[in-house]
């Protein structure tokens, strides 16, 4: 009990015990003056907490894991009393960052402060629910006031810079036009077709509009230019996890001058194949390749090819709330989707299974004239089961190129180097690596 609830308890007590004792008037205005304090204090307590509200103001509602959020907090009394200490809890489950003591917040004043959380777990996060405490110059009562999340936070996966990588086959050059239709403008035009609403003006074909009359706009086929595929394995008795601690949160001063602290991946399967699919995603659109995914968590995804940047961010979303809960092998996920993939496109399959199943969805894809690439997760460095190393090297005998990546590794390295070892400047051809750190 403080000292106020003390010093009002007393003069309460002391006033009506002295009041039913004796005839003294001290006694009853100690009573008085106990009970004018108790009432005074909750009407002031309950007249500032109705009138105090809170606003959070953010630049950006999404981020990727390892940047930093900033975020804006304005808290406002518009009551015509003055709140000695207002108490700000925020509750949002991706940082505790955010709570503050505000002293004096004066009537019909507004305090702000800054917030720079720490981006370290990928997933879509409410920022909220904020708490409000406020409490009497006494402290004789606290009244909590909660605002609910009215905003939410998108973190995509990490993305590191890969400077280049094994270039999949599949240039074409000469090669004929894949006879599926683009949403995009490519130099391929396959004919015309009534104008729908929506479509950009770009695509009239004015000549046939005047011709027969009503617009009319082009249609286009893909560039022969071949697809890469992203299959990535999220079943979840392939992945391996090592015990880890949490990353700690930075105080918010140690944020204040630097824009990205250096992040380590957990030491898990799933968490490095996502960051790997989602890194090869962004490096294949920003060289112009139609880039399609496919994986198979609590339900089925299968995203089209395409190679645009709204492309880009719907696969990195998706990668955001993969959660390693599937039932289908490696295998399984090949044989639903290959017989769709256009003949010569590359399929490059991030796993971390040791099952000999891996080796029938290589021999699925190359029965189909795709081109497969591994990026295999090693197991044992995970702290999972043994068996990444016969499989490289049974793969390796079929002449299929596997990068082996460990726990811990330098991602952007190791695949910077699968690119130098294994590509011919003149022709593309698949080799053996060289590199000790590929297998």
């Amino acid at each position: 009990m403080n000292a106020g609830r003390v010093l009002v308890a007393l003069l309460i007590l002391c006033g009506l015990i002295g009041s039913l004792a004796g005839r003294s008037t001290f006694y009853s205005h100690m009573l008085y003056l106990g009970l004018l304090l108790l009432i005074s204090a909750w009407a002031w307590t309950f007249l500032v907490a109705r009138s105090l509200h809170i606003e959070r103001i953010s630049d950006a509602r999404r981020g990727s894991v390892g940047d930093i959020f900033k975020e804006r907090f304005d808290v406002s009394n518009g009551s015509r009393l003055s709140a000695l200490w207002v108490e700000v809890k925020n509750v949002t489950p991706i940082s505790a960052s955010g709570s503050r003591l505000i002293t004096t917040l004066r009537a019909h004043q507004k305090q702000s402060y800054a917030v720079r959380m720490w981006l370290t777990r990928r997933g879509s996060f409410p920022l909220g629910p904020t708490v409000i405490t406020i409490s009497d110059p006494l402290g004789l009562f606290r009244i909590e006031k909660q605002f609910a999340a009215s905003k939410s936070l998108t973190v995509l996966p990490m993305i590191f810079p890969i400077e280049s990588f094994l270039s999949p086959p599949g240039l074409l050059p000469g090669g004929q036009v894949i006879r599926r239709k683009s949403t995009d403008i490519t130099p391929h035009a396959s004919g015309v077709r009534e104008y729908n609403s929506g479509d950009p003006m770009k695509r009239i074909h004015w000549p046939t509009s005047i011709r027969r009359g009503q617009l009319m706009v082009k249609e286009f086929d893909q560039d022969p230019q071949a697809e890469v595929w992203l299959f990535l394995d999220a079943q979840q008795s392939a992945q391996a996890s090592k015990p880890h601690d949490e990353i700690p949160e930075l105080p918010v001063q140690d944020l204040l001058f630097t824009r990205r602290p250096k992040f380590t991946l957990p030491p898990s399967t799933l968490e490095y194949g996502i960051t790997i699919t989602a890194s090869l995603a962004h490096y294949f659109i920003e060289q112009k390749r139609s880039v399609g995914f496919v994986a198979a968590d609590r339900a089925y995804t299968m995203i089209p090819a395409e190679h645009n940047e709204r492309h880009e961010n719907k696969i990195l979303e998706t990668l955001a709330f993969l959660e390693g809960q599937g039932d289908l092998s490696i295998a399984a996920l090949v044989g639903a989707q290959a017989r769709q993939l256009p003949s010569g496109s590359s399929v490059i399959l991030v796993t971390p299974t040791v099952r000999d199943e891996l080796l029938i969805a290589v021999d699925t894809i190359q029965l189909r004239n795709l081109h497969p690439i591994v990026i295999l997760l090693n197991a044992i460095s995970f702290g999972g089961r043994a068996g990444s190393d016969k499989l490289t090297k049974q793969l390796t005998e079929r002449g299929v190129p596997v990068c082996l990546v460990n726990c811990d590794w330098d991602l952007a390295k190791t695949f910077s180097n699968f690119s130098n070892e294994h590509i011919s400047k003149d022709i593309i051809t698949w080799q053996r690596p060289k590199s000790p750190h590929l297998i």
